[in-house]
């Protein structure tokens, strides 16, 4: 039966990786999902709760709920963002017992993309292909917050032609940590510099990255310091590598 999903696209991809977007729903469509997107849609609110603005925090909260409490399934190309929705709404609104209702019926709605594609859908296998070895580096919200690591790693073995290396330290954080990358650019940028040397030690051709933070971090690093070499949002990877109407 085909699942009607909601795209929840966090405000890193809808601003700087549109790509990533759009390979999400491509990806979805692909696997026989019909994808809604709802134009009013905004922040989720992690980065003001960050900083400690629980207030509004909030406000962002009631309208994210308002936008998509009525959807079936709503699928996120980010961990940090699903675990926003999943684990800290409900902890926002513990005073306000309708709206922490409504908070835990809309989390109970969200899905990371990759925990989505096999452990709803029941899919491991897109269709893809790419002939090289990859690398796959475990962002910190999508591994350790939501427990979510043979997902990804599943879809990436499933490639064909595609062997996945692994890499030293591959959990560990890149760096970014959302203002933690601007607060401590120092530190980031150590964290970040000893990632892709992992990376690069790895004898891999591309790196697979599931959080779009962790992208934007590691990206920009190779840019700048090993132009040769590509990281990827899995969608991307999976859907640019998956058929001719590729992003």
């Amino acid at each position: 039966m085909e699942k009607n999903v909601s795209l929840f696209l966090p405000c890193s991809v809808n601003l700087l990786l549109p790509k990533v977007g759009a390979s999400t729903r491509l990806l979805l469509n692909r696997l026989g999902c019909s994808t809604i997107y709802h134009d009013d849609q905004t922040c989720c609110g992690q980065m003001v709760l960050n900083k400690g603005f629980r207030d509004q925090a909030k406000g962002f909260a009631r309208h994210f709920i308002r936008v998509f409490e009525k959807d079936e399934w709503i699928v996120c190309p980010s961990g940090s963002c699903v675990h926003m929705v999943r684990h800290h709404y409900p902890a926002l609104f513990e005073a306000e017992p309708r709206w922490e209702k409504r908070a835990r019926t809309v989390a109970a709605k969200v899905y990371e993309l990759s925990e989505f594609i096999v452990d709803v859908l029941g899919r491991s296998d897109v269709g893809a292909t790419f002939n090289g070895k990859v690398a796959y580096h475990e962002s910190c919200h999508i591994h350790r917050a939501l427990g979510i690591t043979e997902q990804p790693k599943t879809l990436i073995r499933s490639v064909k032609g595609t062997h996945l290396t692994p890499m030293n330290q591959a959990d560990q954080c890149c760096g970014f940590g959302g203002e933690f990358s601007l607060e401590f650019s120092d530190i980031s940028g150590a964290m970040v510099g000893t990632k892709v040397r992992h990376f690069l030690d790895s004898g891999a051709d591309l790196l697979v990255v599931g959080e779009p933070g962790c992208l934007l971090n590691i990206t920009t690093y190779l840019s700048k310091h090993h132009p040769g070499k590509q990281a990827l949002h899995f969608a991307e990877f999976l859907a640019k590598n998956g058929g001719d109407d590729g992003c």
